[in-house]
């Protein structure tokens, strides 16, 4: 009896071990701390200097940025701007890094429709 209990404790204590790692490995969508990583999808919702909704290709959900006073903007043509003029349902390319649970939009690039 005390031997079985043994085992599964040990087999317990084994998958609790490898479910931590597994969740701490980065996935193929994760951004990268020091480069971050894009996106492109559609202004779903706008909050001029604050936020960011966009809502990018089925089956994904809506995905939320926050911006700040260092978020760079540039026009179509890739150059900087310093008043977007960004609105809902208009097309963007957005520049980000994860910064704990928070996406953070360091560039957002208006694209041409």
């Amino acid at each position: 009896m005390m031997m079985k209990r043994t085992f599964a404790f040990f087999c317990a204590v084994t998958f609790l071990a490898a479910a931590s790692i597994a969740s701490a490995q980065p996935t193929a969508n994760s951004p990268d701390p020091k480069t971050g990583a894009e996106m492109t999808g559609t202004i779903k919702e706008y909050t001029a200097g604050a936020s960011l909704v966009l809502e990018t290709l089925a089956p994904n959900e809506p995905v939320q940025f926050k911006l700040n006073a260092k978020t760079a903007y540039a026009d179509a043509d890739g150059k900087t701007v310093e008043a977007p003029g960004l609105s809902t349902n208009q097309r963007v390319r957005v520049h980000y890094k994860k910064i704990g649970g928070d996406n953070v939009a360091d560039k957002i690039t208006i694209i041409k429709d």
